[in-house]
């Protein structure tokens, strides 16, 4: 079992402490599809929304917390997370060097 472990999960120690090493699993997941979340789509929304966003995204990651074992799950919210901030930084410098209009609100 344990060489079909990912990445993350054998990091976290799933195969030695499955209880502390899922719950380390989930956290690194959730946290990175917050930053993935906030690098590519969150937009200036009502706290409540927020609070929405946020709960179904914690529920949401709980069946990635168990695929996460045994599939790279978290490995390609890295990924993930990385091309999101390469973007929100190349859309950055473009704004500041005047290749993008910013719309006046």
């Amino acid at each position: 079992m344990d060489n079909r472990l990912s990445f993350f999960a054998r990091l976290f120690g799933v195969d030695t402490n499955p209880e502390v090493g899922m719950w380390l699993l989930f956290i690194a997941i959730y946290l990175l599809a917050v930053l993935s979340y906030v690098l590519g789509f969150a937009k200036k929304i009502k706290l409540w929304q927020n609070i929405v966003i946020y709960i179904l995204m914690f529920i949401g990651c709980i069946p990635l917390t168990l695929f996460g074992a045994f599939y790279p799950v978290a490995e390609c919210m890295v990924v993930i997370a990385a091309v999101m901030g390469i973007y929100r930084f190349r859309l950055h410098q473009d704004k500041k060097s005047g290749k993008i209009k910013v719309k006046s609100e």
